[in-house]
């Protein structure tokens, strides 16, 4: 057990935890709706999208931070342009965005002859390496992501299971869309430190996908996801310690991991429980914000105000 406990006494890896469960609750909060919502792509692109302002900064000595989240703020706003002005499709404007931004990443750094020693960090983290300010900007990240999610908790629920029930409440889903695709972009960005921009995604669905074989109502999804992100950081940076492996790369592969335990776990139970109470019909299935369980073609607003409060 004291061998167990030795990083705990050290420094960076206390900062590094901390910097890491500020990332899981953001990443718990945010990662709920990308999975309800199928945004899985769009947090992969914006991921990527961020390589050229990072390598940017990286080569101009600024704040690499602010050329993530300068570059991530530019891929999410041309992905809403080229939806809205030209004819491509959400996932046809993505990819070619993607595809743009991952490009202009890997050229920058290709010219810079001095970025080597800083492309392993680019792309998969450094969470060792989180300073005070690091973590006090997480912080301020976590309170705005909570809050804005409480916010616009009615409209993103209204806006997963049908855009023209929101519309028609009053409660503008192409501003709730808006606001997601913002959130999303605040995780990425606060991510990047901890998995860089290959595994990024690995904390915004990994989580969530492990908490929902558990939950079926949205605000204990983000709870529980919650705390899946912050067991995979936990456990990951352990392993990195004691097993002299990547850190940021661990923490991805051990919520993976996590997700696959939890869904077999669950899947076991079920049938377990279904053997013993045929009569039953076993427990509730997760989160499916394409079932109307109101009885009608669409999802009435009080079933739906109950569903989800």
């Amino acid at each position: 057990m004291p061998l167990l406990l030795e990083p705990f006494a050290v420094e960076f890896f206390a900062r590094a935890l901390c910097g890491g469960v500020l990332v899981a609750v953001i990443c718990g909060v945010v990662g709920s709706w990308v999975v309800i919502r199928g945004m899985a792509f769009l947090g992969e692109a914006i991921g990527h999208g961020m390589l050229p302002g990072v390598a940017l900064a990286t080569v101009l000595g600024a704040p690499v931070l602010l050329g993530a989240a300068l570059s991530a703020t530019a891929m999410s706003a041309a992905i809403g342009l080229l939806q809205r002005r030209g004819r491509l499709s959400y996932d046809t404007s993505i990819g070619l965005l993607f595809v743009a931004m991952l490009s202009l990443g890997v050229i920058i750094v290709s010219h810079s002859r001095s970025f080597a020693t800083d492309a392993t960090a680019l792309l998969f983290g450094d969470i060792l390496a989180i300073r005070p300010d690091d973590i006090a900007a997480l912080a301020i990240a976590v309170v705005v992501t909570v809050g804005l999610s409480a916010c616009f908790h009615r409209s993103f629920v209204a806006t997963a299971f049908d855009p023209r029930i929101a519309r028609t409440l009053g409660l503008r889903p192409q501003l709730a869309h808006v606001v997601l695709v913002a959130l999303v972009t605040v995780a990425v960005v606060a991510s990047y430190q901890a998995v860089g921009t290959l595994l990024v995604v690995g904390l915004l669905l990994a989580p969530t996908v492990a908490a929902r074989a558990w939950t079926t109502r949205i605000p204990t999804t983000m709870v529980v996801s919650t705390v899946f992100g912050a067991a995979a950081v936990l456990l990951g940076l352990l392993v990195s310690w004691h097993v002299a492996t990547a850190a940021g790369p661990s923490i991805a592969i051990t919520a993976v991991l996590l997700a696959a335990v939890s869904a077999t776990a669950r899947s076991v139970l079920t049938r377990t429980t279904r053997r013993r109470h045929p009569a039953e019909g076993g427990t509730a299935d997760p989160i499916d914000p394409n079932r109307h369980d109101a009885g009608s073609p669409a999802l009435a607003p009080a079933a739906l105000s109950e569903r989800n409060r």
